[in-house]
């Protein structure tokens, strides 16, 4: 793993001096490889304007079919890039649970919340092997640039199913594996090996189409 972190540092500055697309950075549930407590320099990195144009936050969300009143866990939530997007599509009724293994995000995301208030914004502290949801008590999970950092994915994702309701859904969104952006190649999980995770773990899976020019999605279902 430290191997992958040190190609991971080479292909984003090679990504980003061979092209005006910026590359991501690691994602904050990679805890144990990255020190995050350091949150004005990952605010930088993370909510970098020019994060939207291969992110397409809003084009995620939407992904979601969120409605008024549902209860949403951003798993791996850093520094609450997607709240302001979350937030507002559960309304005043819904819930966002704002998930992170790092004390420090868990801390900042609690003051962006504040000074944006986003009053539905619940920010929490979870272990990097259980995402400690509610039992069937969430409609939706987004894991956004995050999938191929878990430990135990197949066990993982019966954690997920866990804390789904009955029709709920996880949506992952993951590089592909041709893109010039995020970890080396062999450091990827390709969607079919999502699929066949989430399936491990009781979800009916499958990949959608989606918009991301540099992205996929898999998309799990609570039966």
């Amino acid at each position: 793993m430290r191997t992958f972190l040190a190609a991971l540092a080479v292909t984003a500055c090679a990504s980003s001096s061979s092209s005006s697309v910026p590359p991501p950075p690691p994602h904050a549930l990679d805890h144990a490889h990255h020190r995050f407590d350091d949150v004005d320099r990952w605010v930088a990195v993370f909510d970098d304007p020019a994060r939207d144009a291969w992110q397409r936050p809003a084009d995620v969300v939407a992904l979601l079919r969120l409605a008024p009143g549902m209860t949403v866990a951003d798993l791996g939530a850093g520094t609450g890039y997607f709240l302001p997007y979350l937030s507002p599509a559960v309304g005043s009724t819904g819930r966002v649970l704002a998930l992170d293994v790092e004390p420090a995000m868990v801390r900042h995301m609690r003051e962006r919340a504040a000074r944006q208030s986003l009053t539905n914004v619940v920010a929490t502290a979870v272990p990097p092997d259980d995402p400690r949801l509610p039992p069937a008590g969430v409609d939706r999970v987004l894991v956004v640039d995050t999938w191929h950092h878990l430990p135990d994915r197949a066990a993982y994702s019966a954690k997920l199913a866990a804390g789904l309701k009955a029709g709920g859904m996880v949506v992952v969104v993951d590089f592909t594996m041709d893109t010039r952006l995020g970890p080396p190649p062999d450091a990827r999980v390709p969607p079919d090996t999502v699929v066949a995770e989430l399936r491990a773990g009781g979800l009916e899976a499958d990949i959608v189409a989606e918009p991301l020019p540099e992205q996929y999605v898999v998309i799990g279902r609570k039966p």
